[in-house]
């Protein structure tokens, strides 16, 4: 089992709740073409402080140039390899990856030839 499917199918373990992610559905993304997303933590759990997400992204597809004005958003890359532009500068996506985008920082994704996948994180949560 790859690294983004224990992920995909693991659980959210604390000591008020436990959550299956393999019960969590994958959607698509309203803006982006070959964009998935599965929501693990939504900000009606954590009374709006953060929220995390997978992030499937298919084979040269893009998470196009934007902003999010009021959050703080890191991605993890778990899995496959791109580009993220971040504030300018250029970041090779690959496992082990780590990125931090502050509040107010244009930044994109794009996918390589096998696809991407990132744990990304809001502070204060995305939706």
């Amino acid at each position: 089992m790859t690294t983004f499917q224990s992920f995909d199918n693991g659980k959210l373990v604390i000591p008020q709740l436990t959550k299956d992610f393999s019960t969590i559905p994958w959607l698509k993304h309203p803006t982006f073409k070959g964009v998935e997303l599965k929501h693990l933590v939504t900000s009606s759990e954590t009374n709006g402080q953060y929220s995390y997400h997978l992030v499937r992204i298919a084979s040269d597809c893009s998470i196009k140039e934007h902003i999010h004005k009021t959050q703080l958003e890191t991605h993890e890359v778990v899995a496959g390899e791109g580009i993220c532009v971040n504030n300018g500068a250029t970041i090779t996506y690959k496992p082990g990856i780590l990125s931090i985008m502050p509040a107010g920082i244009s930044h994109e994704v794009t996918a390589g030839s096998e696809g991407l996948f990132l744990f990304a994180k809001f502070m204060p949560a995305l939706i």
